[in-house]
């Protein structure tokens, strides 16, 4: 709802503090700071190095996580964090460090390509015009960047090196004994020494080229893989499984999404799993993110179990972490996708196949395949879903289970995951929820091998839901070679790990939740793949000379669809349509030779997993970063063993994702020697969110907010009644509030201020336009503090404070101080506001030793009037590297305090005492008191409790 400027229908002094003044000031002075480069953060070396006792500083880098530059401009919310950072990197400036605050973009995505498919127009037009009109919307709000350093992902000379980092995890290998990361050719020289065998019957010079690759393929930390996907024909792309919805379809179009296999670049995150846990230690994240972190990664300890399964001498490869429930497996069952299934089907069902194992169907080869394409239909998400329903069809096969030597069927079944574990499951169902629900469903046996603490015996046939614990004895598990009844469950595991181990059969081992990141896309606008494929289909990387690979011109930058409901087709992609970009003659060092492109595109992602250190030395040329300068910003140093940026602050949805991916390229580089930090974030602070209210009419649609009318508490749309609600702020919710209208109406400090003060960071608080007005008076009372509104003038003298006025100056430096080094910054505008009300109150000509005190408290929160109030009082030099001020003790306790001194829990009188007093001093004067020896009149005392200097609480015997 709108709100005209309160002081807009009131007379204005010719210098009053207005929002028309206060955007003549704020233009002024960041035209100012742009020309003297106020921001410049020097390096110890390089082309932005600078002044040597500077760089002598502690340093502090500080950044915000990226933002992507949307078309439709900033609102309110999106700038909370830049403006905390902001405040906290200015207030850092001026307690004596080097400060490195910049802000890029992270310019590559799907909407600017959505956009290109629906206007014509090219991503690159579309997204530098939205990166544009932020950098200025950016600019209005006074943010203190060092706009030397500032990079999208969509320049080539950015991606060059992303491309470059690509390069260098597709040619390394994880050693596993010295638990790093190491170059390809280590390997390779390794396999033709024979000092490590290839997994293969043949010696490494006996392979041709490309088997060579297949080999290493399996150990290069990026490399190709047939992968399941999520296949969408009618939009003709792969989707994420956060763009499917849970009945299977695209959230984009509502078409049909498969499951298909798909040739596609991975990363091999899976060999830091150990280590992305164990750092997460040392490092200042908030207890929820690095709980999310560890519950991604999902470490668990257990055991691998080989199942014998068909005539060829194949087995079913398990993992259990309850390897001491194997006499409980009564079935088993596969992901539909898993690769032993064609091989174990046979030709017909066994004799005496129960009908419900059937699903109806006359053959096991016909039932797999309607199961297959009935679970392909169906998200991850979905098959994870506890649904009440359970599906699944028999194979018609048979495994072993090899510590009873009992014949158990096997079953293909939604609810196990190719991408999780093995792909496959042993079934305990008497003592595992699902595998009970399953085992009803088709009328499985169920074994009780863990003894009930209830009184359900140990029937499990007669149960009605399974019985789970990790403190119980094992029963019924019994076999010809072992016996585990009457251990307790880890007792158990051990015994039972060592026999499998001893027969080579099984093995105690770790599993963990974290699958390899899936690194393609089927889409133009990403960074492409410094990849060519030989004529054996043998990838190479290209060589760094050939870097960056540009993206080419392509005349349709939508990706071919089909069918929406033919699953039998895979994509095309936009890069593929360019035929003389994808077939090109080059010499790689053994003469030219014809290769063929990869057209699949990076993920957005990639960008992003490493622009903390390009910000540090963004125009070099020669290398990724140079390693001083590295050092420098984010080597490791005490309380930051891994290195690291001193602040990042995002939101809470990239608690996952971005972080794992960023924590992973951080961890090969430097395991590689290019960097010196093995974490890229050390502190991680996550901001709260600007709601805000949401109103919806009798059809729930939402009605533009700033048009809704309140009358006696209920709201309305053109005479409408209409319901409201606190939600997200956004276009589509027409409830969004730009920062261009509170700029304008009210000036940039004044927004700064409100959104500050709202709460405290880390919460999400509803905005409110009404109440800015608030931060405006305070900034109009600052202002009238300083300067004559008739006139112009400076008002201050040069008079010596009174007593009052210095105490409450030094609390609030003291106080403020404090909040604004731990981002309390809502406590520390609480504070400057009771000590500018108290000078307000006070009246006269401010000292100038108040006056210009005042003015750096506020430097940080709103720079642009600090500025000019600071040049006001007659310096030359710009506010932003004044030394923030130092409160002097003794005006920050109080001189007296008041102790209450009660008697059988009354208040009997009221001391005035230093706040020093021990308690023993204060005992003393409080039982000389004359009301107290009143009150007592002469009773004995049974018992004095005292807490200096506050409370005496006496007790008469």
């Amino acid at each position: 709802m709108s709100e005209t400027n309160p002081a807009a229908a009131e007379p204005v002094a010719p210098h009053r503090y207005t929002a028309a003044m206060a955007a003549d000031i704020e233009a002024r002075w960041q035209d100012f700071w742009d020309a003297d480069g106020t921001y410049a953060a020097p390096n110890p070396s390089g082309d932005l190095a600078g002044d040597p006792a500077v760089v002598a500083r502690p340093k502090k880098f500080i950044m915000d996580m990226f933002p992507y530059p949307s078309g439709a401009g900033l609102h309110v919310g999106h700038p909370l964090g830049y403006i905390a950072t902001d405040v906290f990197a200015r207030h850092q400036r001026m307690t004596g460090h080097n400060v490195l605050h910049t802000l890029g973009f992270d310019a590559f995505g799907l909407p600017a390509e959505q956009h290109a498919v629906a206007t014509g127009t090219h991503p690159r037009v579309s997204t530098e015009a939205a990166m544009d009109n932020m950098k200025r919307q950016l600019r209005r709000l006074g943010l203190g960047h060092d706009k030397r350093r500032s990079i999208a992902t969509i320049d080539p000379e950015y991606y060059k090196w992303t491309q470059w980092i690509f390069v260098q995890i597709f040619n390394s290998w994880y050693d596993t004994d010295a638990q790093k990361a190491r170059p390809i050719s280590e390997l390779v020289a390794q396999f033709e020494s024979g000092e490590r065998q290839a997994p293969t019957t043949r010696a490494w010079s006996e392979l041709s080229a490309a088997e060579r690759a297949e080999v290493l393929g399996g150990y290069r930390l990026a490399y190709a893989s047939d992968a399941p996907v999520n296949w969408c024909p009618g939009l003709g792309t792969v989707l994420a499984n956060e763009e499917v919805t849970s009945d299977g379809r695209s959230e984009r179009g509502n078409f049909p999404v498969f499951k298909a296999k798909l040739r596609q670049w991975n990363m091999r995150i899976t060999a830091y799993a150990d280590r992305l846990l164990d750092d997460l230690d040392a490092l200042d994240w908030p207890d929820a993110i690095k709980l999310q972190q560890r519950n991604w990664i999902g470490r668990s300890e257990g055991a691998r179990v080989d199942f014998p399964v068909g005539s060829e001498g194949d087995a079913i490869t398990v993992f259990t972490t309850r390897q001491d429930t194997l006499f409980g497996a009564t079935y088993m069952v596969l992901a539909p996708e898993h690769e032993l299934v064609d091989a174990i089907v046979p030709a017909a069902w066994p004799e005496g196949t129960h009908e419900v194992w059937t699903g109806g169907h006359a053959t096991p080869a016909e039932a797999v395949a309607k199961y297959r394409a009935f679970a392909a239909s169906k998200s991850d998400v979905e098959r994870q879903a506890d649904a009440k329903e359970k599906t699944g069809v028999f194979t018609g096969a048979y495994a072993v289970n090899p510590v009873s030597g009992d014949q158990v069927p096997v079953f293909i079944a939604d609810y196990v995951l190719m991408g999780y574990g093995t792909g496959a499951i042993m079934a305990v169902p008497a003592h595992d929820t699902r595998d009970f629900a399953f085992a009803r469903a088709f009328e499985l046996p169920m074994r009780c091998v863990v003894e009930p603490s209830d009184d359900r015996g140990t029937d499990a046939s007669t149960w009605d839901d399974a019985f789970a614990s990790y403190d119980a004895k094992l029963v019924n598990s019994t076999g010809a070679e072992i016996s585990l009844d009457g251990l307790g469950v880890v007792d158990a595991k051990a015994k039972i790990t060592d026999w499998l181990a001893e027969r080579g059969i099984g093995e105690g081992t770790v599993n963990f939740r974290l699958r390899d990141w899936l690194f393609s896309r089927q889409r133009y606008w990403g960074e492409p793949f410094p990849i060519v494929y030989d004529e054996d289909g043998v990838a190479h990387a290209l060589p760094e000379s050939m870097l960056p690979l540009e993206l080419p011109e392509v005349e349709d930058y939508s990706p071919r669809t089909f069918d929406p409901d033919d699953a039998d087709t895979s994509p095309e992609t936009p890069l593929s349509r360019n035929e003389d970009w994808v077939h090109v003659t080059l010499d790689l060092g053994d003469g030219p030779k014809e290769y063929r492109r990869e057209t699949n595109t990076m993920p957005n992602w990639a960008g992003s997993c490493w622009y903390e250190l390009r910000y540090l030395d963004p125009h070099n040329s020669e290398k990724l970063v140079d390693p001083a300068i590295e050092q420098y910003w984010m080597g490791p140093r005490e309380g930051q063993p891994h290195g690291g940026v001193d602040l990042y602050v995002g939101g809470a949805e990239h608690a996952v994702l971005h972080l794992l991916y960023a924590r992973f390229w951080s961890k090969v580089l430097f395991d590689l020697g290019h960097v010196s930090s093995v974490e890229p974030f050390h502190k991680l602070y996550n901001q709260g969110m600007i709601q805000a209210y949401v109103y919806r009419d009798s059809r729930g649609f939402p009605v533009a907010a700033a048009e809704v009318e309140e009358r006696d508490g209920k709201f309305f749309f053109e005479g409408e009644p209409v319901k409201r609600e606190l939600g997200k702020m956004g276009k589509s919710l027409k409830n969004a509030v730009t920062p261009d209208e509170i700029c304008a109406e009210y000036g940039a400090d004044t927004l700064r201020l409100y959104e500050m003060a709202m709460g405290p960071l880390d919460v999400s608080r509803p905005w409110d336009t009404r109440a800015v007005v608030g931060q405006y008076r305070l900034l109009q009372r600052l202002w009238r503090n300083i300067v004559d509104e008739t006139t112009g003038d400076v008002t201050v003298t040069d008079a010596e404070p009174d007593e009052a006025t210095l105490r409450a100056l030094h609390k609030a430096i003291d106080g403020a101080g404090g909040d604004l080094a731990e981002m309390r910054f809502n406590t520390a505008i609480a504070k400057i506001t009771e000590l500018n009300n108290h000078l307000t109150k006070a009246g006269g000509a401010l000292p100038r030793s108040v006056a210009e005190p005042l003015v750096l408290l506020v430097a940080p929160l709103a720079p642009h009037i600090a500025e000019e109030l600071w040049r006001k009082l007659g310096h030359q030099d710009s506010v932003v590297h004044q030394d923030f001020p130092v409160a002097d003790p003794a005006y920050v306790v109080d001189e007296t305090v008041t102790c209450v001194v009660q008697i059988k829990g009354k208040v009997k009188a009221r001391l005035e005492i230093p706040p020093t007093i021990s308690d023993e001093e204060l005992e003393k004067l409080a039982l000389a008191d004359e009301a107290v020896v009143a009150a007592l009149g002469g009773a004995g005392i049974r018992k004095i409790i005292v807490r200096a200097p506050k409370l005496v609480n006496i007790v008469p015997a």
